[in-house]
């Protein structure tokens, strides 16, 4: 486990600090979102609701997560934790299925059986504007951070976020028309609200599961020119990478003169690791050497 006071613990902490500030906002949103909604009987208010929630539920899950990614390497997860942070990130997709599922639902009774016109004051919706300019400070916010600290997982929660700024947009723009007498307005936006929700999570899956799945983050051939370009070495080959863009696991296997020395081969194979951590940022390499 890493010990106390490493980069990898500061950039676990700064992550929490960030997933505990978007709790506290995500909450709001959705008080005001339900509130809105169980009292005006809006199916897509309700549903962007329940969007909502799934932001705060991810909060919670992505501390845990980040909390259990933020151990170092141990006898059993040799190349660390950091891929159960890839894991909460996908996680997020089953709770968008679920919201997805229920919003559709109730949308298609809605248009089959009619929808009564909204009952929404002016006071709700200028409450429901201002969850949408909190959710668009939070988007903002969480997709800085983010990419500051190189987490995929408040990536793809900022992406989730950022829907509801769209939803929200989606849902004022349907209790106007509800207001101008266009009843079937509202089920048709929470149709739409389930389309966005369907493409949020198609993004976090391709986003997510090429790290699950070891796909190779660093171009062979790439690597292999690198290599290639060192003094001494005559060929690279057998190369494969794994990891996430911020942590890239690789190795090769470099010929070398069979004439070397043990002493100069470990200098080339040195001097092929410094070259490939400089131009692709690699996390660990390892080099195999062989006589040629």
């Amino acid at each position: 486990m890493a010990p106390l006071g490493t980069p990898e613990d500061s950039r676990s902490s700064q992550i929490n600090r960030v997933l505990f500030g978007l709790l506290f906002a995500n909450l709001v949103v959705v008080g005001a979102k339900a509130f809105i909604g169980l009292k005006s009987g809006s199916l897509a208010i309700t549903g962007d609701a329940i969007h909502s929630s799934v932001d705060a539920m991810n909060n919670v899950l992505a501390i845990a997560v980040t909390w259990i990614a933020a151990k170092g390497p141990d006898e059993e997860h040799p190349y660390g934790h950091r891929k159960f942070e890839t894991l909460g990130a996908l996680t997020i997709v089953i709770f968008l299925s679920v919201s997805g599922f229920e919003v559709v639902k109730g949308a298609v009774s809605r248009l089959i059986f009619g929808a009564e016109p909204l009952q929404i004051s002016n006071a709700q919706l200028l409450v429901l504007s201002g969850t949408l300019g909190i959710n668009t400070l939070v988007a903002y916010y969480e997709s800085k951070r983010g990419r500051e600290l190189e987490s995929e997982l408040l990536l793809a929660d900022a992406a989730h976020t950022k829907a509801d700024v769209f939803i929200t947009l989606g849902v004022i723009g349907g209790v106007i028309l509800s207001r101008l007498g266009v009843t079937f307005a509202d089920p048709v936006v929470a149709l739409l609200i389930a389309g966005a929700i369907l493409i949020i999570a198609y993004g976090i899956v391709v986003r997510t599961i090429p790290v699950l799945v070891d796909q190779q983050v660093v171009v062979t051939s790439n690597v292999r020119i690198a290599a290639e370009a060192v003094e001494g070495v005559e060929r690279a080959y057998n190369v494969r990478s794994r990891g996430a863009p911020d942590r890239i696991f690789a190795e090769l296997t470099i010929a070398v003169a069979g004439r070397a020395t043990v002493e100069s081969a470990h200098q080339i194979a040195d001097a092929v690791e410094n070259r490939l951590r400089q131009d692709f940022g690699l996390h660990e390499i390892v080099v195999h050497v062989e006589p040629c």
